[in-house]
């Protein structure tokens, strides 16, 4: 839990911090500008602070808790908490820990490495333009000199997240084999939050289109 602490210490060090150097536009393949604006890179403590909040209680992540909590209580897994309401609540709740350590961890671990871990829309650029966007940024992240590279915070935090919650879990799930299984998922609910990001407020404006007189 020491982890956790720390990480949250580092995000309210980091609230007054001064933003990086200003990141220049880049392009993708074909001389297209990207979709990254110009603060890629340049993520200042405050909003390290509010991707924090977001990514652990804002709409989606609360909402995603609902589904994967669901599922695990309507397959019953792990089966120590058994398939009742409370069932759902210790689920949801063990998510919800979870998630909020992981982000705890890269936000902290991203000051020390200069990662932004927002995610940043292709918007406007042909559809494999964006769905390669949404897999790179899954991976890699933007750092302070306004390129992309390893996201060394984000894996870290997600290896190490699961791996420190075998401390707390089920004693089913609790080994090293549902941590990198748990790690995995971790990176597929990224590039699913990632493909909403992406696609969701042009799928939104189109619909809102159609239904205007």
């Amino acid at each position: 839990m020491w982890l956790v602490c720390a990480g949250a210490w580092v995000l309210g060090m980091c609230a007054a911090a001064q933003p990086g150097r200003v990141a220049e536009t880049r392009t993708l393949e074909g001389g297209a500008a990207a979709g990254a604006p110009g603060d890629a890179g340049r993520i200042t403590g405050k909003e390290r602070l509010r991707w924090f909040l977001r990514s652990t209680a804002g709409p989606g992540s609360l909402t995603g808790g609902l589904f994967a909590a669901g599922l695990g209580t309507a397959i019953d897994s792990p089966g120590e908490y058994g398939p009742q309401w409370e069932g759902f609540g210790k689920r949801y709740g063990m998510r919800l820990t979870g998630v909020a350590t992981g982000n705890a961890m890269e936000a902290g671990l991203g000051v020390l490495l200069r990662e932004d871990p927002r995610y940043f829309a292709a918007t406007g650029k042909p559809f494999g333009a964006q769905v390669r966007n949404v897999v790179d940024l899954t991976f890699r992240a933007y750092h302070t000199d306004g390129e992309r590279h390893l996201a060394v915070a984000r894996y870290a935090a997600t290896a190490g997240n699961n791996l420190l919650s075998n401390t707390w879990r089920a004693g089913s799930e609790a080994d090293w084999q549902h941590a990198v299984l748990r790690t995995a998922e971790g990176f597929g609910a990224r590039a699913l939050a990632n493909t909403f990001a992406e696609f969701a407020p042009e799928l939104w404006r189109k619909l809102r289109h159609r239904g205007e007189p």
